[in-house]
């Protein structure tokens, strides 16, 4: 899965910075010495004011009573929602059956020679063990369900994604209409994607496809219009100069040149949907996160395992099928592909006249009961009582009591005007005065719609998760830009982890911590951390070399070219590394309400559970509030001006 390439920013006159700073903190003073008094005479400290409050239970109830009453009668719902739904579940059904009418031995062919046509023997081999992990582990018709709705929704979010791309790719102005809406929808949770659609289209198939086209499609939007953006403008001339038409240059030149873009969306898209498809469990769509959905719901960690691991196989194959097809020069032949598909289709054949087509039940291995076993030698050896160290219970109790519940109770002892008044000054000085007046905003709709004590808890979270992961993420990543060899010892192993989807996570953090708040925010460290580690290994190995080598010159130590040169000028990579570790963190933490996480991420889960849209909505919102405030903080100013933010 790519990551994001930070520039290293042309360095400012420190002084500039803070001539800028002052003006800033001064003129944040003096608002704040206006308005705080007002404020605090109007609506007095403390929490969020009642009084500014609004109540959408009642609204929000009466609208989800009404699409439900009316989802079998009014016209919007039956000529063109339920058209949508019926199509979706045609599709889904349709490629499920073609692929149980291929078996497992004409599925895992078709895998394994589109590999070997992408990518060489190395992935072909390494996709045919994939599929063939998944049938011995008893999860064979549990991914072809997974498979079948990823398909769908990749074309789904493809085509959506394209046509997005050609519309800002070739309009200025539908690219500041689309920009903003695409960076929203980047930093929205993937849990607060499957209210509004399972509001609309109920629980199910259609909702969960609906729900992940949604996700997946910003990515493959973003680089198709970059690759259109960034064609080369002498290549475009001499075809204008030829005399074609504008569709002709976009056939013929503009998409060819953004070939690399293009598939490097493909990839995204394809990540991103299987995070979310695994997710969309939780709205009823079966397959593999169906089985992790219901193992978690029971703490049957060797349930969960057994579906997580072809989870993981699935994304690691299609990431590196997906990149290899990315990082190609040139197409391959065709006559190469149609060889590739007849062996496909002639080992499915075979398996259908043998008789082969389910997967056999003698050659499935049973993990979940060795698995559920060391859990138990866990809980009984190293939960709690380990010499010296103490157990994992004890660490995940040791956290909660003296980091999150501190920060929890911090936040919300603070007045809401001294929130409102820390957002805006940390939104500022890293911004503009419309990223401060966006983050603002944002949190103070969190308090209008009545959830500011649970937002705060999971911001709390959300604070402490980020503050683990960039110590730990800045450490390792120092000492992987210092060295090639734990660079590349690091590399495969951040391979794996970031191609992993977010509800995998949880699976070893219950095995080892068991429920509550500290395991949420385990996995959201280790979800986190890989994009961290790369982001900032990249930033520190771009500074320029004659930096360093002036710096050396002078007598600097490693320490001093660490702390003097490095850091300053990778700051655009730092500042980058912190926003996507705490975009990632916030969507993990949500996550985190199945396995006791609560705040936010329980009353969303609560609301899906129970049929509570009301309560589900409105959490949903305030978490994308929550998330649009985090990355208005932590946004580097160069990204959001190249954005055009």
């Amino acid at each position: 899965m790519a990551t994001v390439t930070a520039s290293t920013p042309r360095a400012l006159p420190s002084g500039l910075l803070r001539h800028r700073a002052v003006h800033k903190l001064l003129l944040i003073a003096l608002a704040a010495a206006v308005l705080v008094p007002l404020a605090n005479a109007r609506w007095a400290s403390g929490s969020w004011p009642s009084a500014l409050t609004v109540d959408l239970t009642s609204p929000l109830s009466k609208a989800s009573d009404w699409i439900i009453d009316n989802r079998d009668s009014h016209p919007l719902f039956l000529y063109f929602f339920g058209y949508v739904s019926n199509a979706v579940v045609i599709s889904v059904r349709a490629v499920y059956l073609v692929l149980l009418g291929a078996g497992w031995a004409g599925v895992t062919a078709f895998g394994a020679l589109v590999a070997w046509r992408v990518a060489g023997v190395r992935l072909a081999v390494g996709t045919t063990a994939a599929f063939l992990a998944c049938g011995l582990l008893g999860m064979w018709v549990p991914t072809m369900q997974t498979l079948a709705l990823m398909v769908v929704a990749v074309l789904a979010s493809v085509v959506v994604g394209v046509l997005l791309g050609l519309a800002a790719g070739l309009s200025r102005r539908m690219d500041k209409i689309l920009r903003p809406v695409l960076d929203t929808m980047q930093v929205m949770p993937a849990y607060a994607y499957l209210l509004p659609v399972v509001l609309v289209f109920g629980m199910g198939v259609p909702a969960a496809v609906l729900a992940t086209v949604v996700y997946a499609a910003p990515p493959m939007a973003r680089l198709t219009a970059l690759g259109l953006q960034g064609a080369d403008k002498e290549v475009l001339e001499a075809v204008e100069s030829l005399g074609t038409t504008a569709r002709q240059r976009l056939l013929t030149a503009r998409i060819p040149l953004a070939r690399k873009e293009l598939l490097l969306g493909l990839n995204q898209t394809i990540m991103m949907a299987l995070s979310m498809a695994v997710i969309a469990s939780v709205i009823g769509a079966a397959g593999l996160g169906d089985r992790v959905y219901q193992a978690l719901a029971s703490v049957d960690v060797g349930a969960a395992l057994a579906a997580g691991i072809p989870i993981v196989l699935l994304a690691v194959v299609l990431d590196r099928v997906t990149g290899a097809a990315g990082d190609g020069t040139e197409p391959r032949g065709r006559a190469g592909w149609a060889y590739a598909l007849a062996g496909a289709v002639v080992v499915a054949v075979a398996g259908r006249l043998l008789g082969r087509l389910d997967w056999p039940d003698s050659w499935t291995l049973n993990i979940a009961e060795p698995v559920n076993r060391a859990v138990d030698w866990m809980t009984g050896h190293l939960y709690s009582g380990v010499p010296v160290v103490g157990g994992t219970a004890d660490w995940a109790g040791h956290f909660t009591t003296w980091v999150l519940d501190p920060v929890r109770d911090g936040l919300q002892g603070l007045p809401w005007w001294s929130v409102l008044l820390i957002v805006a000054t940390l939104a500022w000085l890293i911004g503009t005065w419309r990223t401060a007046l966006t983050a603002v905003l944002a949190m103070a709709a969190i308090g209008v719609l009545g959830v500011w004590t649970s937002a705060l808890d999971t911001l709390s979270q959300v604070l402490a998760a980020v503050a683990v992961t960039l110590v730990l993420g800045f450490a390792t990543a120092v000492a992987a830009a210092r060295s090639d060899r734990v660079e590349r010892l690091l590399r495969p192993v951040l391979d794996v982890f970031q191609t992993m989807p977010q509800f995998v996570y949880l699976i070893p953090v219950v095995a080892l911590f068991g429920v509550g708040r500290a395991p949420a925010a385990a996995a959201a460290v280790v979800y986190a951390l890989p994009a961290v580690v790369r982001i900032t290994t990249q930033g520190l190995r771009q500074v320029d070399p004659a930096a360093m080598e002036s710096s050396k010159s002078l007598g600097a130590t490693s320490w001093q070219q660490l702390r003097q040169v490095q850091l300053p000028l990778a700051r655009s990579a730092l500042l980058l590394a912190v926003n996507q570790g705490v975009v990632l963190v916030l969507a993990v933490v949500v996550i985190g309400g199945l396995v006791g996480g609560g705040a936010l991420g329980y009353d969303t889960v609560f609301g899906l559970a129970q049929g509570d849209l009301a309560t589900g909505l409105v959490a949903g919102a305030a978490i994308v509030c929550l998330g649009l405030m985090l990355d208005r903080v932590t946004q580097p100013t160069e990204r959001r001006t190249g954005k055009g933010a």
